[in-house]
């Protein structure tokens, strides 16, 4: 797949099944996602992959987390906790671990480690797999945080469920470029 090919036609697919992408194609996609734009190299990233039980041991902890904000959470809700996690055969959870450097600043180590993230998606897409990237309040629990390991200095940047399209791929919408793109000055 060439890349203007990719960019165009990836799209988040919610509907995913097994299989979920091999070690071969987890190492080119963690590779092209250590390729993203990432001034003095600092790598303000890194993943933890989910699959297997472990997702519903990550199920687990949404509902922990769920209840310790909510101890009256109903059964609906509790059951969907548990369940998030299974939508997918794999779950990379992307963490932000921004570095102190006097030459860049938080706001660049964010948007790098966003950057790494599409190229995650990407490559994964490139190899024939689908993802979807999702946060939600579960991203920001200190509950979760501390499940998965995330130091208090570092934020998830998302959950990247992971697998085959459960279904055809819907063909994205054609931007409007004209819509987000503007000279300047303005005449």
């Amino acid at each position: 797949m060439q890349t203007l090919d990719a960019l165009m036609t990836r799209t988040s697919v919610g509907g995913l099944v097994e299989p979920a992408p091999d070690a071969a194609t987890l190492d080119k996609a963690f590779a092209a996602a250590l390729r993203a734009p990432d001034h003095r190299l600092l790598r303000p990233w890194r993943y933890l992959t989910v699959a297997g039980e472990a997702r519903h041991r990550l199920g687990e902890v949404f509902l922990a987390a769920g209840l310790q904000d909510n101890p009256e959470l109903g059964d609906t809700e509790r059951k969907r906790l548990l369940a998030m996690p299974l939508r997918a055969p794999l779950i990379i959870v992307a963490v932000v671990a921004t570095r102190q450097d006097e030459k860049v600043p938080e706001i660049e180590q964010v948007l790098s480690t966003g950057a790494s993230v599409q190229n995650l998606l990407l490559a994964l897409h490139d190899q024939g797999y689908a993802a979807m990237w999702r946060t939600g309040w579960m991203a920001e629990h200190g509950q979760v945080k501390t499940a998965l390991g995330v130091a208090p200095a570092e934020h998830i940047a998302g959950f990247v469920y992971a697998g085959t399209a459960a279904g055809p791929l819907r063909a994205p919408a054609p931007p409007d470029v004209p819509a987000f793109v503007s000279v300047w000055p303005s005449a």
